[in-house]
């Protein structure tokens, strides 16, 4: 071993060249010596005695970006970083294990979070201080991140006998009574715009698949203005892209208008449900559209050789929504004048635009234009597009097949099912080596690492697969088993990895399913299919379990569970159903079983 040297990694230099994840790959021309994290880079921190910067993102995140322009690029902030610290670079997606032991410190710590995540920690990877952005100039009484950096190591030097090691405790949820649960959703349902809060409008996925299973099995026209509500605010609003289909990741706003206009695989997939289901529920051939356009989006953008690549990047050339955006002269000299009257019809267009000069598409109504919208699309194309994170990740992916599941079921599409079938096949045949499940590929590595969240989604779309084939039998079985093995002692684990602490995994339900939810809810519906024992269990907290809750609805007999020699068309049972070949023929529904004629 020689200085600054182990395992032929020379530690002076940004090695991120040699990363397998497109965002690190993004910060690998930065003059700050980033290394990835493993063993030896924590082990060379220790044998320099020096603290630790990690710095967590995502490659489609705008404010990452920015660091890495901003702060990052400086040559002088560099200089000091690189001669004080220990510097890693963390893509949340591939390591979701670290993000969230870190995400879950900076809240502890300041109450709020978000990306990119930077992390002082001692040599021995205590965490210190966590901050978001920082500039790389102080600026209006904001500190730079090159201060920021000197004054927490100052800090540690002289406090480093009473930094004591973080622990992250995930708590269980408190317990709701089912009578409640709706009433503390209406607390925050924005009754003027839709969604859920008074500030930046998430899609809430999971709150809605919720609300949708549950007035499924107990109508509720309280139920049906929140569901309504939201979904035509979405579809309306700016979160939609009018034009290709498929949702930005959130809006800044709470009128829902411009969006981030980051474009995410599990959005989609979660839309997509969402849509599908609530097309089913309400008959509303509105959210039909908007699934199909979802659909349209996922195949147009996202496939790649049968799986789907993560997102799609806020910015072009440096600059966010810049494809997206119109002038009104733009438009008018694009469509002429009759067509450009028929478009500021269905379309809020001004000369001064909604987003920097320019108009980010919001609709007035649900009229349809589609060929004006197609000749827009057309053009667009021939614009730079946003960048791509193209790296696939194995439970976003089945995500993406139980989301098509459903849109075929619920739309009556059943080539969807099919297509669902081939996604789980591929995934299996890249990520599962008979033992254990792989992560995320990208450029042609596959990153072993185990998760939670992987099994639980691959778990719960085998399960439906099964309800339409019994060939998934035996793959759902070891499925099941290789999930309930991720929970020790009573508690559910994440992951465990030779390189970081054995991490609990999360409850909460945003902005996709948990890892603890999505492996509850496949677990259920195995033992309901085979005719294993179910016990009824408790509501958890709303707006934080709304998926889990969801399971909760099948443990408590709210989901039907059709038991038939021949499987049922989908389209003419109820929304909550399952179905499993067998006799005798009943419907078993709220601890009632009715033969079926």
């Amino acid at each position: 071993m020689t200085e600054n040297n182990i395992n032929n990694i020379y530690y002076k230099r940004n090695n991120l060249d040699r990363s397998s994840s497109p965002y690190l790959l993004q910060h690998s021309h930065n003059p700050i010596w980033w290394q990835e994290w493993t063993n030896d880079t924590l082990n060379f921190a220790l044998k320099e005695n020096k603290p630790l910067l990690v710095s967590i993102g995502y490659a489609t995140c705008h404010w990452c970006h920015v660091m890495a322009a901003e702060a990052f690029s400086d040559t002088g902030t560099a200089e000091y970083i690189n001669e004080n610290y220990i510097s890693i670079k963390v893509d949340r997606e591939q390591r979701p294990d670290i993000d969230q032991y870190m995400m879950h410190f900076i809240q502890t710590q300041s109450g709020s979070g978000g990306w990119p995540l930077n992390v002082f920690l001692t040599p021995d990877a205590k965490p210190v201080v966590a901050i978001t952005y920082a500039p790389a100039t102080s600026v209006d009484g904001r500190l730079s991140f090159f201060e920021i950096a000197k004054r927490i190591k100052d800090y540690m030097e002289s406090n480093r006998d009473s930094i004591y090691p973080f622990n992250a405790i995930e708590d269980e949820p408190p317990t709701e009574e089912e009578n409640f649960i709706v009433g503390e959703l209406e607390s925050y349902h924005d009754d003027e715009y839709g969604g859920f809060g008074a500030g930046q409008k998430f899609p809430p996925h999971s709150i809605l698949l919720f609300l949708l299973h549950f007035h499924s099995a107990k109508e509720n026209p309280e139920i049906i203005k929140m569901i309504t509500s939201t979904l035509d605010s979405i579809i309306l609003g700016g979160l939609n892209d009018h034009l290709q289909g498929g949702i930005f990741r959130y809006c800044v706003d709470r009128g829902w208008t411009i969006p981030h206009f980051e474009k995410m695989l599990y959005d989609q997939a979660l839309a997509l449900w969402t849509f599908s289901l609530g097309y089913k529920v309400t008959g509303n051939n509105n959210y039909k559209t908007m699934a199909e356009k979802i659909l349209r989006c996922l195949k147009e953008c996202f496939e790649d050789n049968g799986l789907y690549v993560s997102a799609f990047n806020a910015d072009t050339d440096n600059k966010e929504g810049s494809t997206y955006l119109w002038s009104r002269n733009e438009l008018e000299n694009l469509l002429g004048k009759d067509d450009f009257g028929k478009f500021c019809e269905i379309y809020h267009i001004t000369g001064e635009g909604n987003f920097e000069g320019k108009n980010h598409l919001v609709r007035k109504n649900h009229d349809p234009l589609y060929e004006i919208e197609d000749k827009l699309l057309a053009i667009r194309k021939k614009r730079n597009q946003p960048s791509v994170d193209n790296k696939i990740l194995c439970g976003i992916n089945a995500q993406v097949a139980v989301a098509m599941i459903q849109a075929g079921r619920f739309l009556d599409k059943p080539e969807l099912e099919k297509k669902a079938d081939d996604i789980i096949k591929k995934l299996l045949g890249l990520f599962w080596d008979g033992s254990s499940l792989g992560h995320s590929f990208y450029n042609g590595l596959l990153q072993k690492r185990s998760f939670l969240s992987d099994a639980g989604a691959i778990l719960t779309a085998i399960t439906m697969l099964y309800e339409n084939d019994e060939k998934w039998t035996g793959m759902m079985r070891i499925f099941s088993e290789y999930t309930a093995a991720f929970k020790e002692e009573g508690r559910w684990i994440e992951s465990k990895s030779d390189d970081f602490r054995t991490v609990n995994a999360s409850w909460t339900d945003q902005p996709v399913p948990s890892g603890i939810s999505l492996a509850e809810n496949g677990l259920t519906r195995y033992a309901l299919l085979t005719g294993r024992e179910v016990k009824a269990v408790p509501y958890r907290r709303p707006a934080q379990s709304d998926f889990y809750n969801i399971n909760a609805l099948m443990c408590n007999d709210l989901f039907h569970l059709y038991t038939t020699k021949k499987l049922l068309p989908w389209k003419d049972i109820p929304a909550n159903s399952l179905q499993k070949r067998g006799e005798p023929e009943t419907d078993c529904f709220n601890k009632v079983c009715r033969l079926l004629n």
